[in-house]
């Protein structure tokens, strides 16, 4: 019987590249809230494992969304 090496484990895809999502859209407000943290703030790359292009792109979004009223500044 082979043991499987728990330290070497699969690599976390990115959401946005596993559904074929190319552009992130300020719009969609029940994808950008699932990368915020439960005070609003932007979740890390490493925690969210959003690949580098898209975090960017996430970021902008979620920005763009709380100056247009669409995700709070700050959750109570």
């Amino acid at each position: 019987m082979e043991k499987t090496n728990p330290a070497v484990q699969k690599k976390k895809q990115c959401y946005f590249c596993y559904n074929n999502i190319h552009h992130v859209d300020y719009k969609d407000v029940n994808i950008l809230r699932r990368f915020l943290s439960s005070f609003a703030k932007i979740v890390a790359r490493k925690r969210s494992k959003v690949c580098m292009a898209h975090q960017r792109e996430l970021t902008s979004a979620i920005k763009r969304a709380r100056v247009m009223a669409l995700l709070p500044f700050v959750q109570r």
